[in-house]
């Protein structure tokens, strides 16, 4: 229970802007959803508790993480993790891209695993896990409109879940974590050895059997968007997502205002994954025309979608002049990140399905 405690406590002390519910005050779903992460990852991680300010998200993100990456009736494990980790430095999501790298010390190898936190893909020795980082480093930048998978069809359910859920978390992370899961003083002797210290700790997190399906009743069911049909392989895949795309909507509509969606939304239509670069006078020319009390949800919503690493306190505050509440600033961030995940996704749905928000 002290342990408990502890490590609840370093936990919160990692997340910015937001108070998380304490593990032992949680209740209702917020609580039932900690209990499914303690079970499955040791503790109740960061990336939930910055969530549980707003309790349909926190059931929202638990299940697009839960059900492509942790059950394996098709992938193993270590080849979800090197899409996960390649999938976290697309997003220059350091955090992410330490957490999954760790994974892959147990897994794999610490040179493969140190060749995705590198961005030298190419000198991964395992193909399999070269082909499948090489697939997740660049799955939102798509050279075709209809790009095709290097996989069998049966893995993709999996496999585009992965992708779309890391594109999702590793934005949401940016905004709310800090920078490193590790100490950045280290020198990279210590961060390869403490990485193999915590792979050996995690390693029943990551070897042990998942049942599929766990987290799907935690929202109540909804349909599956045609831009997710490529999660239709899977009824465990396909129930997360459908009623995941339901809570993020949702969340959307309780805290971004309507031209911003619309904003949003557009600009995701016309997007292929291209950087937005340092400046943010991209966002400012497009905020300009909206009222003034909708611009700072403008600017945070653009920015989570498109360049989470530069949404600041400066941001979050304007925002919060606004709507002040936990709650709000959870759903706004959330909406807008999974928007760009979905966004990546819907180019992976089989042809006739609509890529449409």
């Amino acid at each position: 229970m002290i342990a408990r405690r502890v490590a609840s406590s370093v936990v919160q002390r990692q997340v910015n802007y937001v108070t998380p519910v304490p593990q032992g005050s949680a209740r209702g779903l917020v609580d039932t959803v900690y209990t499914q992460v303690a079970q499955e990852m040791r503790l109740v991680v960061p990336p939930a508790q910055l969530h549980s300010p707003s309790p349909e998200v926190l059931a929202a993100y638990w299940m697009v993480m839960r059900e492509p990456l942790l059950p394996t009736q098709n992938v193993d494990r270590a080849t979800k993790e090197a899409v996960a980790a390649a999938v976290s430095v697309a997003n220059i999501c350091p955090y992410c891209v330490d957490m999954h790298s760790v994974g892959l010390y147990e897994l794999s190898t610490e040179h493969d695993a140190e060749a995705i936190v590198a961005d030298r893909i190419s000198e991964i020795a395992d193909r399999r896990l070269r082909t499948a980082a090489e697939w997740g480093r660049t799955a939102h930048q798509p050279q075709t409109s209809r790009p095709v998978l290097p996989f069998p069809e049966r893995d993709h359910p999996e496999l585009v879940g992965v992708v779309v859920g890391f594109h999702y978390i590793a934005r949401v992370v940016n905004v709310f974590l800090s920078n490193f899961l590790l100490p950045p003083g280290l020198t990279p002797r210590a961060r390869r050895r403490l990485k193999r210290g915590i792979g050996w700790v995690l390693q029943g997190t990551l070897r042990d059997v998942r049942e599929p399906g766990r987290s799907v009743e935690l929202l109540p069911p909804a349909p599956l968007p045609a831009e997710a049909a490529w999660a239709a392989g899977s009824p465990h895949v396909a129930g997360a997502m459908a009623r995941a795309y339901a809570a993020f909507e949702a969340a959307g509509q309780r805290a971004v205002p309507p031209a911003v969606r619309e904003l949003v939304v557009e600009r995701l239509d016309a997007w292929r994954g291209e950087e937005t670069g340092l400046s943010r006078q991209w966002c400012e020319r497009l905020i300009a025309p909206l009222p003034e009390p909708e611009r700072a949800a403008g600017r945070l919503a653009l920015l989570s979608a498109f360049a989470s690493y530069q949404v600041d306190e400066e941001v979050v505050t304007e925002f919060r002049r606004h709507q002040p509440s936990d709650a709000a600033l959870v759903d706004a961030v959330a909406w807008a990140s999974f928007a760009a995940a979905r966004r990546v996704g819907a180019w992976y749905a089989p042809a006739g399905a609509s890529g449409q928000h």
